[in-house]
């Protein structure tokens, strides 16, 4: 049988590709020989020098530091990267643990274990390899203390000392300043204008859950609250948005009631859970405004965009209305609307306000007077650096 044309095009085309894949090895050959004889001409880079290892300062340990000073290659523009091996008590094989760039000069190994010694090397690569010296062994160890946060530590002691001193003072019986709130002096205004009125008090704990910061403030208030309503024999309404507030509250008032000596009067069905719905709770509170009629209405703790609304409505039945808040947005509609506000912080301080305990008292003076260094700390500060003396400022600066 002869030959077609499409079987001699085929055997032209294997031809080519043999001939093709037989260059490429050739030439891929050739090229490894020049590389060889290439690198045969160089010499191998010059090892890094003063290699360090140390265990890492102010850690909690599992770590190691490793330093040295640059291989001259560096400055000879050829392509260093340093790799750094470990071997340990445990193992005495050199692993790699990792590498690093050129301009490089520290690298720490988080991956060993504390009270192991372990030795490193760094190798130079640039095509050739060099490696210097192993380390000394050296052990990792975590640390008691953080040298780098020593300022931290005179802070806090400090601010001991300030709480310490003014609490033995107020306890020694000296009567400690603490400026006037007038939110806080018309409490019990507040709360006889409600009793001679005939009328409740409505006291709203705030819509936030129990461990929010403004609720607990609220909650202590309440204390105080509840024990000059239960000395005049006064109701007080509490209704609640969080279920877990509530039973605290009853359990407050419960309390100011028997130690008042009034326990029969205590009613229990005054506290109570409306809803957890945001608005659907303000539209209650808003309805028992309007049918109960209260004298005197608290809006004490968190508020979000409703305060505006129970304002507005114990304005407009005529109710002497103490407010206060954290939420700095919510200020502005107590203040309009309000008799009196608490602003930010002094709802913290109505609690040591009011009761004049000697360890809340002496805690708040504490607080201002450390408050007071703070403040100056930091004008001082903006007067040293606006004349160019950083250091001062350095003094403050957390490692």
């Amino acid at each position: 049988m002869s030959r077609g044309p499409s079987d001699g095009g085929r055997g032209a085309v294997s031809a080519l590709l043999l001939l093709t894949i037989g260059g490429l090895f050739l030439f891929s050959l050739a090229g490894a020989q020049i590389g060889e004889s290439v690198l045969e001409g160089l010499a191998p880079p010059e090892p890094a020098s003063n290699v360090r290892a140390f265990d890492t300062p102010n850690d909690a340990g599992g770590s190691i530091t490793v330093t040295w000073s640059p291989s001259s290659a560096e400055a000879e523009r050829r392509p260093v990267t340093y790799e750094i091996l470990r071997s340990s008590s445990l193992d005495p094989a050199l692993v790699s643990v990792g590498s690093v760039v050129a301009g490089t000069t520290a690298f720490e190994d988080a991956s060993v274990y504390d009270g192991v010694e372990y030795s490193y090397v760094v190798r130079v690569h640039d095509g050739l390899t060099a490696d210097a010296d192993p380390t000394a062994p050296v052990r990792s160890s975590g640390q008691l203390f953080h040298r780098g946060r020593v300022n931290v530590l005179v802070g806090v002691v400090l601010f001991t000392a300030f709480l310490v001193l003014f609490i033995q003072q107020a306890k020694g019986g000296k009567e400690l300043y603490v400026r006037r709130i007038a939110g806080l002096e018309a409490v019990d205004e507040a709360i006889g204008r409600a009793t001679e009125m005939g009328k409740p008090i409505l006291y709203v704990p705030g819509l936030s859950v129990i461990q929010d910061v403004a609720t607990i403030a609220s909650l202590n208030i309440l204390s105080r609250v509840a024990r000059k309503a239960a000395e005049y024999e006064t109701r007080i309404v509490i209704p609640n948005r969080n279920p877990v507030v509530m039973p605290v509250c009853q359990e407050i008032v419960r309390e100011a009631y028997t130690d008042m000596g009034h326990p029969d009067a205590y009613r229990e069905d005054d506290i109570y859970y409306v809803t957890f719905s945001q608005f659907g709770y303000v539209a209650a509170v808003d309805g028992i405004m309007l049918r109960d009629r209260p004298a005197t209405n608290f809006f004490l703790g968190m508020f979000w965009a409703e305060s505006l609304i129970l304002a507005e409505t114990g304005a407009g039945i005529g109710a002497i209305q103490i407010a206060g808040t954290d939420a700095v947005a919510q200020l502005p509609f107590f203040i309009a609307a309000c008799d009196y506000t608490l602003i930010g912080e002094e709802l913290y301080a109505a609690s040591a306000y009011l009761s004049r305990e000697p360890l809340q008292l002496g805690s708040l003076k504490g607080q201002d007077l450390a408050k007071l260094l703070i403040a100056t700390l930091i004008i001082v500060g903006m007067i040293f650096t606006t004349f160019g003396w950083p250091r001062f400022v350095g003094l403050f600066a957390a490692g």
